[in-house]
This record gives C-alpha cells, sequence and structure tokens, in this order.
C-alpha cells in the first residue's frame, strides 16, 4: 500500500507495462548552476521479455562505460553508466540537457562498438568486484541486437518518449493508487 506521506519517484512513474526498448529521458536535475540529465537505455520490454542476462550485462557495463569515456566528443559529458537493478537497461547521467534523438547516433555507436570487443576491459580481480562473471559472447548478442533495433525504429517516436503512468482523478481531486 502506498504510504502517503511517499511520492513516487520519476522513474517509477514510468508504466513498466508499456514501455519498449529505446532512449528515453528519466530525469533533469539542477546541480549547482549546471544541468544533468539521467537517461534510461531500456534494452527489453520490462515484466514481458526476460531480464538481460547478469553477466552478458556486466560486460556490457564494462565495454560500454570503456567506449563512451573514451569518445572524444562525449568523454568530457559522461557522468555515470550503469545498469538498472532490474536488469532490462542501463543509466546513462550526462552533463547538459540533450534530447534523447541528440544522444541516439552516441548510443548507437556505443552498441555496435561492443561486436568489436576481443575482450572485457577491466576484467581482472584488481579492477572488478566480481571479475568472474562476465560472458562477452552474450553480451555482444545483446549488444547486436539492440543496435539492429534502434536502427530499424530510428524513425519511430515511441523509442525516445517515456510512457507515463496515468493516476486516476476523482472529481474532488483524489487521486487513486496502485497497491
Amino acid at each position: 500500500m502506498k504510504d502517503k506521506n511517499t511520492n513516487l519517484i520519476p522513474s517509477f512513474s514510468v508504466d513498466h507495462t508499456a514501455i519498449i526498448p529505446g532512449i528515453f529521458t528519466s530525469r533533469v536535475d539542477q546541480v549547482g548552476n549546471s544541468l544533468v540529465t539521467t537517461y534510461d537505455i531500456r534494452l527489453t520490454r520490462p515484466n514481458k521479455e526476460p531480464a538481460v542476462d547478469v553477466a552478458a550485462m556486466h560486460s556490457l557495463e564494462h565495454i560500454i562505460a570503456t567506449f563512451l569515456r573514451n569518445d572524444p566528443d562525449w568523454k568530457e559529458e559522461i557522468i555515470y553508466w550503469g545498469p538498472m537493478g532490474c536488469l532490462t537497461g542501463f543509466y546513462l547521467i550526462l552533463k547538459g540537457n540533450r534530447t534523447p534523438y541528440e544522444i541516439y547516433d552516441l548510443i548507437t555507436r556505443a552498441f555496435k562498438s561492443v561486436g568489436d570487443a576481443q575482450n572485457v576491459p577491466g576484467n581482472t580481480p584488481r579492477n572488478c568486484g566480481h571479475y568472474l562473471m562476465h560472458n562477452l559472447g552474450m553480451a555482444k548478442w545483446y549488444a547486436a541486437k539492440f543496435a539492429d533495433y534502434l536502427t530499424a525504429n530510428s524513425e519511430n517516436p515511441e523509442i525516445f518518449e517515456y510512457p507515463k503512468t496515468e493516476r486516476l482523478v476523482t472529481d474532488n481531486g483524489k487521486e487513486f493508487y496502485d497497491s
């Protein structure tokens, strides 16, 4: 049951039964004098498709984080790249506030770059907290599938626009919530 004193955070206000794979703006925050944007890079349909294999997700995290932080045009803008707890995608945090359309090329190139990986960067006991939990072959499969999907759907606005959970509101302004 919903605590009346607790508001849903923005990522929980997204209708996860309607979301499809894509690139979405999750939130925009003011940090000091700067804007910081969190993007939802969704690889699978939540609650309708299996979560991404954990070892493949870990490998994708390492490979794509390395790609992003070394991209000459974007490396100064990258704050964070990491997996969602539900293992259906990643969060990307960038300086500034760009639309998902503006980062489409970066994300597509990042996922395509996985196919060229010969190994997983930082895959040693000294560099990684669980260095044995990687699967480069499966990471390549997921990356190719997502890059192909982005390419095939580049003109589809639904892969760039979050579906929102609509709350029923009574005539006197009271909201109904799911349990």
